[in-house]
């Protein structure tokens, strides 16, 4: 039976840069870098918890089968959202959603969409 979440996989024709932007621009720890450039790269908060690993498509073919929206939570949107613009990080200002809950979106280099919330729903 299924345990556990273990990871998204994301395929890029440019492991490197996206990985970068994961790491440097919203400062998400590389936890795994095992398969040398950045092939196989995992980005998380830990490696043995469900992260997002990043594969080369020109070596691994595309493994798009959907559309991706990854969500992350922090502490302050208003200020995630003011850190993430000095850093260059295209985005929209944060909102009210439906549910209630106060929300951001943006998209990584290759277009998968990011959803930021404020705290945990």
């Amino acid at each position: 039976m299924i345990k556990r979440f273990e990871c998204i996989n994301i395929y890029t024709e440019n492991t490197k840069r996206l990985v970068e932007f994961y790491n440097d621009k919203l400062g998400i720890p590389i936890v795994f870098e095992g398969f040398g450039n950045y092939d196989g790269a995992k980005i998380g908060f830990n490696k043995t918890e469900a992260g997002i690993v990043i594969w080369d498509e020109k070596k691994w073919g595309k493994g798009h089968v959907g559309k991706a929206n990854f969500v992350f939570s922090c502490d302050n949107l208003d200020t995630t959202y003011e850190e993430l613009k000095a850093k260059g990080v295209e985005l929209d200002p944060p909102i009210i959603a439906d549910w209630g809950g106060r929300e951001m979106n943006l998209k990584d280099l290759d277009g998968n969409n990011i959803l930021l919330l404020e705290q945990q729903y």
